[in-house]
């Protein structure tokens, strides 16, 4: 018999091991195959899960507690190390499923390639789908150094799926000149900020599907740098849980989020980990409707 997992560590806080009541599951992508910088981020979902026992159940930004509703932690996915093309059909294929379940998947990373699957199986449930997206870089390269299945690229993927007018991005401030150019004229694109440019759009997308995610290397370094490819001048942890903050109090429909690029190693005093755990935390349950 085991015993019960929801204060262990081994699950994020407070999970159930009840996968048909869940309204929510949360999964582990544990893939870091083609970073450019340093790697890693393939221990993210399980580090993230073991500080989130260091959480209260109750957000006192929400007036919610996550005791007062079901999810699932999935634990992480077998992904063939080192075969990127395999992996990412590995995790569209589960998104899927849990989409076909009406489960709110909430990904964790892992290299933020992983959330290209996501944005397909997403988009092929909700084809009106908007994608909000904070992060320092663009990921608007169409390859990086001749590949093009990188952490570079999936949001000119994204692009090309959806249109770049359904995707906004925020508190970019690292790319390369051609991605800047590119993003201005196809993207609803917000470079340096993100909380006051969020505020004006989301009244636009009242109504419409949402796919949040999240590269916490958008934190300044000093808030988080425990990541592949940190970048300088970033915002703070509160910036971004105001963020998130204003989403779930808007009227946007969100329907799935992620979390990703979270390098353990990088950062000895967890602060990476415990800022990505309690995002986690908020979306659970400022999303999950």
């Amino acid at each position: 018999m085991r015993l019960d997992q929801a204060y262990s560590g081994n699950v994020f806080i407070c999970s159930s091991d009840d996968y048909e009541n869940s309204k929510a599951v949360i999964y582990g992508m544990p893939m870091d195959f083609t970073v450019s910088f340093r790697p890693g981020s393939r221990f993210g979902p399980a580090r993230i899960r073991e500080v989130s026992i260091g959480l209260e159940e109750y957000s006192p930004y929400l007036d919610k507690s996550i005791t007062d509703m079901t999810y699932f932690d999935a634990g992480d996915l077998l992904l063939p190390f080192g075969n990127a093309a395999r992996s990412l059909d590995i995790i569209g294929e589960y998104v899927g499923k849990l989409l076909a379940d009406d489960k709110f998947p909430i990904g964790m990373g892992g290299e933020h390639l992983v959330s290209w699957p996501i944005f397909q199986e997403v988009f092929k449930k909700y084809p009106d789908l908007a994608i909000i997206h904070f992060d320092a870089h663009a990921d608007l390269r169409e390859s990086y150094e001749g590949e093009p299945l990188s952490h570079s690229t999936p949001l000119r993927k994204a692009a090309g799926l959806i249109g770049g007018k359904n995707i906004y991005q925020f508190g970019i401030r690292s790319g390369s000149r051609e991605e800047f150019q590119y993003a201005r004229e196809n993207i609803n694109f917000h470079p340096f900020e993100v909380l006051e440019p969020l505020k004006k759009v989301l009244p636009e997308l009242a109504g419409r599907p949402v796919y949040v995610t999240i590269d916490i290397d958008v934190l300044d370094p000093s808030a988080a740098p425990g990541t592949g490819t940190a970048e300088a001048g970033g915002i703070t942890s509160k910036e971004l849980l105001d963020a998130v903050h204003a989403i779930a109090r808007s009227n946007v429909n969100v329907v799935g989020c992620d979390l990703v690029e979270v390098a353990p190693a990088y950062d000895p005093t967890e602060q990476t980990q415990i800022v990505a755990a309690k995002v986690i935390r908020e979306m659970l349950l400022g999303f999950v409707k």
